[in-house]
């Protein structure tokens, strides 16, 4: 049994999370009992018995069938909690209506997760409609600006071994060329993701240094078709703004807080 700061891991807990984990992973793909017994090595009898319980409670829903199985609505609100109550969440949005605002194209917040980085807080650009809201999404963190940017805040030694993910014929898929890519970000302060996480769309990333290493980054989106020289130069000049307000105000507005790990 694994342990977390010498105290042992529950396994009942440990592997409720594990299947919720997977059931969100899974998107719109609703799994069988027996999938979830294998991908989670346990019987089939006590994976049954978990689910239940779950779907009593609302972390888990399934079908008329009863023979599939997703994720349930108090995951939902839990996340909502999550997002609501963070207090550098709260004090980012702010900005993210002015960038929006001042630029017309699409603005995030991240926070880097292990090695991804999960979208808490979006502004859609009014020039184009996604048809799924990122928030609480999660992208590969080499592939995108967000990613980048803050991977550019650590030496390169904590880089994974490649091969990486292709999300797109332009993600750089090799330790090396990340670390090439990585050095340009330190160099001109910010990360430039050029359809690797999205075709027909380029990111600019701006890492928020309010913690060290950053652990929550900003970006702007924009369609490739939109991007000239001068527009590009006028994102890279309101999000550094954006960037210098947005960190020369959260830790006065943390205050007493409690600060999170």
């Amino acid at each position: 049994m694994s342990e977390t700061g010498g105290v042992r891991e529950v396994k009942s807990a440990a592997r409720t999370v594990e299947l919720l984990e997977v059931l969100a992973a899974r998107g719109d793909r609703p799994a069988r009992l027996q999938e979830l017994a294998d991908e989670l090595q346990v019987p089939r009898s006590s994976m049954y018995a978990l689910l239940q319980t779950l779907i009593s409670r609302g972390w888990v829903r399934t079908d008329i069938t009863g023979s599939l199985y997703g994720i349930g609505i108090h995951a939902l609100l839990t996340g909502t909690s999550y997002l609501d109550t963070d207090p550098r969440v709260r004090v980012v949005r702010p900005y993210l209506d002015e960038a929006s605002q001042a630029l017309g194209e699409t603005i995030h917040m991240g926070r880097l997760d292990g090695r991804d980085v999960a979208y808490l807080a979006t502004r859609e650009s009014h020039e184009y409609l996604r048809t799924i809201s990122r928030v609480g999404r999660r992208l590969p963190a080499h592939a995108g600006a967000l990613g980048k940017a803050l991977l550019a805040e650590r030496g390169d030694t904590e880089l994974p071994e490649g091969p990486y993910e292709a999300l797109t014929p332009h993600t750089r898929t090799t330790r090396e060329e990340l670390a090439a890519d990585l050095a340009g970000t330190r160099a001109r302060g910010y990360s430039i993701d050029r359809e690797e996480g999205v075709l027909g769309i380029v990111g600019f990333g701006f890492a928020l240094r309010y913690d060290s290493p950053a652990q929550d980054a900003v970006s702007c989106s924009v369609p490739v078709a939109r991007l000239t020289p001068s527009h590009e130069e006028r994102i890279v000049v309101v999000m550094r703004e954006v960037r210098a307000k947005i960190e020369a105000t959260v830790p006065a507005a943390s205050g007493a807080a409690v600060h999170w790990r």
